[in-house]
């Protein structure tokens, strides 16, 4: 798949680089984009795979509820690579992908829960600048949720907002993984423009 990245893939090479692709080529089929984009700064990209990989591990959230929270992230933000790869995602996690499939339009589709609309709407205006998150917004998802998982929900979304932005400020963008598996696509989302 061509890419218009705003800057150029690195050869991943080296010992690490060697193990790092085995690993992700055995995991996921291909190395994806970010990874060669991130590759000009190991350190960063071990860092932010660590970080990932430890919020994977987290179970005080279901992982649906999380999922779909980063997912409404990358459709906010407009990270093509990160909604994707979470649709993809979430079919090989058992996850319903009928809802995954429906994240860009939330608000008009009839098929989340009550909970599930205040979780994506928690992650949206965590999203915005300043953030938009009201007082009985935090309540309700307390209620149902417990404070521990609230905590976690919220440095999941706080972690996507990183990945998501990150991914769209280098050009960084779908690498196809759901048309692979023959998912149905999602709703498509306009480019999002650099500022001047």
């Amino acid at each position: 798949m061509a890419h218009t990245t705003r800057i150029a893939p690195a050869e991943i090479t080296g010992v690490k680089g060697t193990l790092i692709k085995r690993m992700i080529e055995r995991k996921m089929g291909r190395v994806p984009t970010p990874v060669g984009i991130y590759w000009h700064h190991p350190k960063v990209l071990f860092a932010s795979l660590g970080l990932g990989g430890k919020l994977q591990k987290w179970d005080a959230c279901d992982e649906g509820l999380k999922s779909f929270a980063h997912m409404a992230v990358a459709s906010l933000v407009g990270c093509t690579w990160c909604l994707d790869f979470n649709y993809f995602e979430a079919r090989n996690k058992g996850l319903d992908v009928a809802k995954a499939r429906e994240i860009p339009r939330w608000r008009e589709a009839d098929v989340f829960t009550p909970l599930e609309r205040d979780v994506l709407a928690y992650a949206e205006a965590m999203s915005q600048t300043p953030p938009t998150v009201t007082d009985e917004l935090v309540d309700r998802l307390h209620a149902e949720l417990g404070p521990r998982a609230v905590v976690e929900l919220t440095s999941v979304i706080a972690f996507a907002n990183m990945s998501t932005r990150g991914n769209v400020a280098l050009g960084i963008e779908s690498d196809g993984f759901a048309a692979a598996c023959g998912l149905k696509p999602l709703a498509e989302r306009p480019p999002v423009a650099s500022a001047p």
